[in-house]
């Protein structure tokens, strides 16, 4: 067992590499792609609907519900790219039980890149409902000495998501790595349950926490969201 992705080599020429990160990762993201083509290539709207279907809408409709509780008054808006952030660190941890598989999100270089799209993300959707210079205004408020608290702010939440996820997930591996040396097999099971569990909850909070930091940038001020069932199609 290896405390990180990184450390799994594949192939090697001189300082070019190809270790379980990018393997892991490429391939998590071909296995949800296309989970998608075939969960998505029948759809219908009638009254008979395949289970997946039931599933997926289930999925999408409970994300949408999760945003709109944060104060995203259009869900639908935003499910694309939360949505994404979401079912990735889930499958990313769940798909622990196939054997030889690490979790890329055991790297700091992962995280680190979710972290870095939820800090472009967050000025993109506060640029298109504000616009360039009323986003820009809201570094200034409420008054022009916060400018470097507030850009201190941006710079320090975006290395505690990429911190916080990485601390999560490398700790679960290493706990789990520690017991295997020191007791019978069945306690690492259990750790190991638990471990999905505990990714599960990381894949919410981050995807919460991007959520939450969007509204901040989109300075939302409606109390009662419309419903996200309105707005699935």
């Amino acid at each position: 067992m290896h405390l990180s992705p990184d450390q799994i080599i594949f192939w090697q020429h001189g300082w070019l590499k190809l270790d379980g990160t990018i393997v892991f990762t490429w391939a998590l993201m071909l296995l949800l792609t296309l989970g998608s083509h075939l969960v998505t290539r029948r759809l219908s709207t009638g009254l008979q609907r395949s289970r997946w279907q039931n599933v997926l809408e289930v999925v999408v409709l409970g994300i949408q519900r999760q945003i709109a509780d944060v104060g995203l008054a259009q869900p639908a808006r935003y499910i694309g790219f939360l949505g994404t952030l979401f079912l990735y660190i889930a499958a990313a941890n769940l798909c622990t039980v196939i054997p030889g598989y690490e979790p890329p999100t055991g790297s700091l270089s992962t995280t680190a890149a979710l972290a870095l799209c939820v800090f472009v993300a967050v000025p993109l959707f506060g640029i298109r409902d504000q616009g360039l210079s009323g986003y820009l205004r809201s570094y200034l408020e409420p008054t022009v000495i916060m400018l470097p608290f507030n850009i201190i702010s941006e710079l320090s939440r975006t290395l505690a998501l990429a911190v916080r996820l990485f601390g999560n997930m490398m700790s679960g591996v290493m706990i789990i790595g520690i017991l295997l040396t020191i007791t019978p097999f069945v306690f690492p099971v259990v750790m190991t349950v638990l471990g999905l569990l505990t990714g599960m909850v990381q894949a919410y909070i981050f995807s919460i926490l991007a959520a939450v930091y969007i509204a901040a940038a989109m300075r939302t001020r409606d109390t009662t969201p419309a419903s996200p069932d309105t707005h699935a199609t």
